[in-house]
């Protein structure tokens, strides 16, 4: 079920990440520069929904995932976690929000300790976060277990003698150890064989079901996006372009950005497949970031105002938000994935 009020907030997050200046620098005195990964990020997660993050790679989507997961502070910005801003808390208050959001990483195996037992590494996350009584470990960990669906002979196992669908399943078991609220899943499935894929995000949405998680689901592969997220935010360059309702937004996206982002998808029509368009020019470093909309350069609806002020995120209607300052006359052109 899926409640009006948000169980994360995010606003005007801010990350930019000094690169080490080199000799060659030093010697022409050029100044330090900046990746600018985030640029005043803005978005709410509503408990029990899942909200899909996509864009292009370099866009800002891992970022600003492991900035909800706390694994890198933000320069600027609030993260709301139930109303209460997180920065604000003390080291208890954030001890619990890094049990309550948990983050799933696109390659397991190298999250895994590789010397450390099934069974170690969810009775390690236990006991360090106290979920159980000693005696009762032994007893968690079969039910975690369960609920992923591995043998129960799997805790005694190293993670090298799984398949990666069977270690995503083992960092999920890990990840619910905790009984969190939010899940974080960055490309959870990217790196799995399609087939593997489907299994492990239908136990996803099984358990997302079943234990009420609110879950977080950055990735590249938009049509996997579509059939899991009730809403989807779309990012450029460290920025929300648009944020809407799944079906709406893929049906009739209102940016140009999302426009060409869905326009350039393989199709599974061959008729379509090589009469698409698809988005023009290079991806622009985020340490040169464009002036006024970061899409400008890219965009043939561009104008003057699109080169010097940078559009707000602003609402459309009760579906969705858009950063557009021409999105009201483009909102008759569709792009839709077939």
């Amino acid at each position: 079920m899926i409640y009006e009020a948000p169980v994360l907030e995010v606003e005007g997050l801010h990350l930019h990440f000094p690169l080490k200046r080199t000799l060659f620098d030093a010697i022409q005195r050029k100044e330090k520069r900046i990746v600018k990964a985030l640029n005043g990020v803005s978005l709410e997660v509503k408990r029990g929904e899942t909200l899909g993050i996509v864009g292009e790679s370099g866009c800002g989507k891992s970022t600003l995932a492991r900035c909800l997961a706390r694994l890198y502070e933000a320069d600027k910005g609030t993260i709301r976690y139930d109303g209460q801003e997180v920065a604000a808390k003390d080291a208890g208050a954030l001890r619990e929000y890094n049990r309550k959001v948990q983050m799933m990483f696109q390659d397991p195996y190298s999250s895994l300790n590789p010397r450390m037992t099934v069974r170690q590494v969810l009775s390690e996350a236990l006991r360090v976060h106290n979920m159980r009584p000693p005696e009762q470990i032994e007893t968690r960990i079969a039910e975690l277990l369960d609920l992923v669906r591995l043998p129960q002979d799997a805790a005694d196992k190293l993670p090298h003698e799984f398949s990666g669908g069977q270690r995503q399943r083992i960092a999920i078991a890990r990840a619910l150890s905790v009984e969190p609220e939010v899940l974080v899943a960055d490309e959870l499935v990217s790196a799995l064989d399609v087939s593997v894929q489907a299994q492990v995000v239908n136990l996803l949405l099984e358990l997302q079901e079943k234990l009420g998680l609110t879950i977080l689901f950055v990735a590249h592969d938009l049509r996997l996006v579509r059939h899991v997220s009730h809403r989807v935010a779309v990012i450029y360059l460290g920025s929300i372009v648009e944020i809407g309702d799944s079906e709406q937004l893929f049906n009739a996206p209102r940016h140009p950005y999302s426009k060409a982002l869905l326009a350039a998808a393989p199709s599974l029509d061959p008729d379509k497949r090589h009469t698409r368009p698809s988005i023009s020019g290079e991806l622009p470093s985020p340490l040169n970031v464009p002036k006024g909309c970061a899409f400008h350069a890219r965009c043939p609806h561009a104008s003057g105002r699109c080169q010097s002020e940078i559009p707000r995120l602003r609402a459309m209607d009760e579906l969705g938000r858009v950063a557009c300052h021409h999105a009201e006359a483009l909102l008759s052109a569709t792009n839709p994935i077939k």
